[in-house]
């Protein structure tokens, strides 16, 4: 099967957000479908929707995969099963979430999976490590450092000096 590249996001709002994105990231890693390439630094971010809830520590990765979409979203899923994620309450806190943001040039929309992730060019604390590895994949005609241009990044800080945080 061909290698594709993909992009995830992964972030976390309670416990260890730092290990416990290491832990799904080494987990990714460890199967042998599955590369993981380049990492971006750790980002604190406000938190994102109506529930009242801590901060974020966000990051996006570059994934190789010879998975197909669904299996890759499942792989996150099941990832995100065995850190202990709750799924109780739409966009409420968590502590891991880990979403497929592009998976090569693909689009696709299926009960599983929408690639690209449907709210992916809205939210800063997306586009702030996706630019740090990927500025000019090219998500829906633009590049991702477009996207971010005309984003509100306020009160996103970086918390690691480089993508080496996870080993």
């Amino acid at each position: 099967m061909t290698r594709v590249e993909a992009t995830l996001s992964l972030g976390a709002n309670l416990g260890d957000p730092k290990s416990t994105m290491a832990a799904a990231l080494v987990s990714l890693d460890a199967v042998a479908d599955v590369r993981v390439s380049t990492v971006s630094r750790l980002y604190r971010t406000p938190p994102w929707g109506p529930v009242e809830q801590p901060p974020f520590i966000n990051c996006c990765a570059l994934v190789a995969t010879t998975l197909a979409p669904d299996a890759l979203m499942q792989l996150c899923l099941d990832i995100e099963k065995r850190l202990k994620r709750v799924r109780d309450v739409r966009w409420g806190p968590r502590v891991i979430d880990i979403d497929i943001l592009t998976y090569g040039a693909e689009v696709i929309d299926t009960p599983l999976i929408t690639v690209p992730h449907p709210r992916m060019t809205e939210r800063g604390f997306v586009l702030v490590p996706l630019a740090e590895i990927a500025p000019e994949l090219r998500v829906l005609g633009r590049t991702i450092r477009d996207w971010l241009s005309a984003t509100d990044v306020t009160g996103i800080e970086l918390l690691t000096d480089d993508g080496h945080w996870w080993r």
